[in-house]
């Protein structure tokens, strides 16, 4: 189980704490090991130099309580999504006496010191993934970054930390506000990105996570693609020669080479390209250099087996495992299922994604996540609670014309009760 730290408990989403640190410091682990400017402005809302709405109680974890759960004989159970078990399915089912239709959900109870169980509704259903995509980016990356430093995970948090990268083309157009924080005047701005922006690899990924900026998830994309190519010559790899490398190439070819990028890990994992696959990058500015190929799929079957088999240490090594999980860490704004207030001292490792679509329709006027052709919402969280119940919850809904978010966060307090009233 976790242990929260005292009245100096602290954000933590990313990074690796080597040494213990003093329980009269604050403890800047997460700012320090990635430079990642918003951290460091976190830090300092919670020892209060800076006046801002603190994080939840379960977005203060420190870098030491993030750990992976099912590690070892326990994990190794988990090869394959084991049998529903009928108990809990047969409360999973109540949930949804209305909504059957609309949508499928995957729930795996992984509490220390109970039996493991799970139960799904329209477990193969498929849905577009929307942002949900960004965690197979997320492993692309983490597949190829490991790929140029194979033997020493502390390489590749150097090379996320001090390369710096820009933008350009690809981040466009988003409407997601990134934070931009000065760590010498203490003021922050909020605003879309740009294509001057320069980021490092780290806030890159960052932004990608915590505010699911689609721009910062092309950004990953590519560079990831550009591992792959140039290898262990990546790391003094200039944009200049990016450009031109992208400038070079045929559409086609690097169609294949983007798809297989973020797919190979998923298929490594045994994930099929019909439980998820990503087919096209997330701006159009991105899409001007890498057209889509085979449609982006996404289903609580698949995702679920994403995140047993990070929570195993299995997504690229154990260290990656870990590390990603800390960038699902949500010490930003909780949305959807992860607002529900039941879970406010829980730790959540949490992804949404949504994609709307409307057309002319008599009486219907079209309204964000409120689509009539399409309206999809997706959700993905690792749930730990101080009185060690831990779960694992994919849902996946297309509810056309009304926003999911509210019935999103009611879901998550019934399932969140059902878990509880497991012996």
């Amino acid at each position: 189980m976790m242990t929260y730290l005292k009245s100096t408990v602290m954000l933590m989403t990313i990074g690796l704490l080597m040494t213990p640190i003093p329980s009269n410091d604050y403890p800047i682990d997460g700012y320090e090991t990635t430079k990642i400017r918003r951290l460091k402005r976190l830090t300092l809302v919670m020892s209060g130099e800076i006046k801002d709405t603190k994080p939840p109680l379960g977005g203060q974890l420190s870098i030491n309580d993030i750990r992976l759960n099912l590690l070892g004989e326990r994990g190794d159970s988990l090869v394959a999504l084991p049998k529903a078990d009928p108990v809990f399915q047969k409360s999973i089912n109540a949930l949804f006496p209305n909504l059957d239709e609309s949508y499928s959900i995957a729930v795996l109870d992984i509490s220390p010191g109970k039996p493991i169980r799970y139960a799904g509704r329209k477990e193969m259903g498929r849905y577009q993934p929307g942002s949900v995509g960004k965690l197979a980016v997320l492993a692309g990356f983490f597949a190829e970054l490991e790929k140029i430093y194979p033997n020493s995970f502390e390489k590749r948090q150097e090379l996320m930390r001090t390369k710096i990268v820009q933008g350009g083309k690809w981040a466009m157009v988003d409407e997601h506000t990134v934070p931009l924080f000065d760590t010498l005047t203490n003021k922050l701005v909020k605003r879309t990105v740009i294509e001057s922006d320069e980021f490092t690899l780290y806030e890159w990924l960052d932004h990608m996570m915590s505010v699911s900026n689609n721009g910062a998830a092309s950004v990953c994309w590519r560079e990831a693609i550009l591992m792959r190519v140039f290898g262990k010559t990546y790391p003094t790899l200039t944009d200049a020669m990016a450009d031109q490398f992208f400038a070079v190439t045929s559409k086609p070819e690097l169609s294949t080479l983007a798809i297989s990028v973020v797919n190979d890990p998923l298929r490594d994992l045994g994930i099929t390209e019909e439980e998820w696959r990503l087919g096209s990058l997330f701006t159009r500015g991105a899409g001007t250099f890498i057209p889509p190929k085979g449609g982006s799929i996404g289903t609580p079957s698949g995702l679920m087996k994403f995140l047993v088999a990070m929570e195993r240490g299995k997504v690229i090594d154990q260290e990656s495992s870990l590390e990603m999980k800390r960038m699902m860490y949500m010490t930003d704004r909780r949305i959807r299922y992860a607002s529900a207030g039941v879970l406010s001292k829980a730790a959540v490792y949490f992804k949404s994604g949504s994609l709307y679509k409307c057309k002319p329709e008599e009486g219907y006027s079209c309204a964000k996540y409120q689509g009539n052709v399409d309206n999809f919402m997706n959700s993905v969280a690792i749930v730990e609670h101080p009185d060690g119940r831990d779960y694992i919850v994919v849902m996946m809904s297309n509810v056309l014309k009304k926003n999911s978010a509210s019935d999103h966060s009611a879901l998550a307090v019934n399932i969140d009760q059902v878990v509880k009233n497991l012996k």
